[in-house]
């Protein structure tokens, strides 16, 4: 069993950085896909970014070139660097892990971050 623990979030103005943590614990194979998901106000959730194994990222279009996932192995740790936040940013940041091959899916229970314009 993995638990996932967000921190970070807050009120950043338009322009703005925040650099959000995911800690986990319990065992995190390099296998796993971490992501970063989030979900705005009144929309679906969606994927903002994904580290891979062999360490490729991938990134929604929206924050390419803003955004950037980095993993600590170490650290049981992942964390989503943001840059050039924008008032649409604002949503709820959701830390995912997931496995298929051996049915692994965690959640966190996300941290919000808003951007003020």
């Amino acid at each position: 069993q993995v638990q996932l623990v967000e921190s970070g979030g807050g009120l950043v103005q338009a322009g703005g950085s925040l650099r959000l943590s995911c800690a986990a614990s319990g065992r995190i194979f390099s296998s796993d896909r971490m992501n970063w998901h989030r979900q705005a106000p009144g929309k679906q959730r969606e994927l903002v970014a994904t580290f891979t194994i062999g360490g490729s990222t991938n990134y929604a279009d929206s924050v390419k070139g803003r955004f950037t996932i980095s993993r600590d192995n170490a650290k049981n740790t992942v964390y989503l660097q943001m840059n050039s936040l924008k008032p649409e940013d604002t949503a709820v940041y959701y830390c995912h892990v997931a496995n298929g091959a051996y049915g692994r899916d965690y959640w966190g229970k996300g941290t919000l971050v808003t951007v003020s314009s």
